[in-house]
């Protein structure tokens, strides 16, 4: 038992120290598919200062804190194992819940984004400039990378590369998409992009609202889904108080009706969300 605490803490103080030893271009040559997830998920929760080796250290740390708690609570391994691992799962739980409202809060406001470029441009104003001016009148959320691309531009005058860190700080489906038909536009040319626009606004509008629509619907299967996963952990929390009890799963019968039950939760819940799942729109020419 001190061996894997003294291996979980040491892992813990290795991933934090290398996020501020390691520089940033050997970090980058050396991630691999856990780092760029990470990375992924955060952008799209719109976390910034925190990098994934830092969150990963996050996780790990969270473990091994439910781990002990559970541990000495309840005196049975097999139970603190369990419970270390959803409590490392949990700041994973709550990014992931972070980054589908704010998606789902972008999905909303794009029309609007769209609508205010077009009538910057029908203005007289170039597309960088209508662009840099959603920072200042475009909607709340979506203003402060807006701002930030005005800024690159204006210090730059790139404007493929803006537009790249734009897409970027976003990290959102659909601004891609905004994104890279403003970047065909400017580099077409002509006089039709207020009709793209116009089109564009009205396409996001109708997925926005057939989306919001579905989601709705299959809001009661997921909660089900959920209470239904977390009603026998949250029994065997309450057994972890009951000394005689909970020692009945402090042998390797107990972990193994411990971890079968897990894997049963683990599956069944997948399944339930994937038999529900709405198609969700990915990220393109990243």
């Amino acid at each position: 038992m001190g061996l894997i605490l003294g291996l979980f803490f040491g892992v813990g103080v290795l991933l934090i120290i290398a996020t501020f030893v390691a520089p940033a271009e050997a970090r980058a040559a050396t991630d691999g598919r856990l780092i760029t997830r990470s990375r992924d998920l955060l952008a799209a929760a719109g976390v910034e200062g925190v990098t994934p080796a830092a969150f990963i250290g996050a996780c790990l740390i969270t473990g091994l804190i439910g781990f002990v708690v559970m541990f000495a609570v309840s005196g049975a391994w097999p139970v603190g194992f369990v419970f270390g691992l959803m409590a490392g799962f949990a700041p994973i739980a709550l990014v992931r819940s972070r980054a589908r409202k704010r998606l789902a809060e972008f999905r909303e406001l794009w029309p609007d984004v769209v609508d205010n470029i077009a009538s910057a441009v029908r203005a007289g104003l170039s597309l960088s400039e209508a662009l840099a001016q959603v920072g200042e009148r475009g909607p709340l959320p979506l203003r402060e990378p807006f701002r930030r691309f005005g800024a690159d531009y204006s210090s730059t005058g790139r404007f493929a590369e803006s537009l790249d860190r734009l897409k970027a700080r976003l990290a959102d489906p659909v601004g891609d998409r905004v994104i890279e038909a403003l970047r065909i536009a400017r580099e077409v040319g002509g006089g039709d992009l207020g009709r793209l626009l116009r089109s564009l606004s009205a396409f996001l509008r109708d997925d926005a609202r057939t989306r919001s629509e579905l989601e709705s619907r299959q809001s009661w299967s997921v909660n089900g889904a959920r209470v239904a996963v977390a009603a026998p952990w949250l029994v065997l929390a309450m057994l972890s108080f009951q000394g005689d009890v909970i020692q009945r799963y402090n042998s390797p019968v107990g972990a193994i009706v411990i971890g079968v039950g897990a894997v049963i939760c683990v599956f069944a819940y997948r399944l339930m969300l994937r038999i529900g799942r709405l198609p969700e729109p990915e990220r393109v020419l990243r």
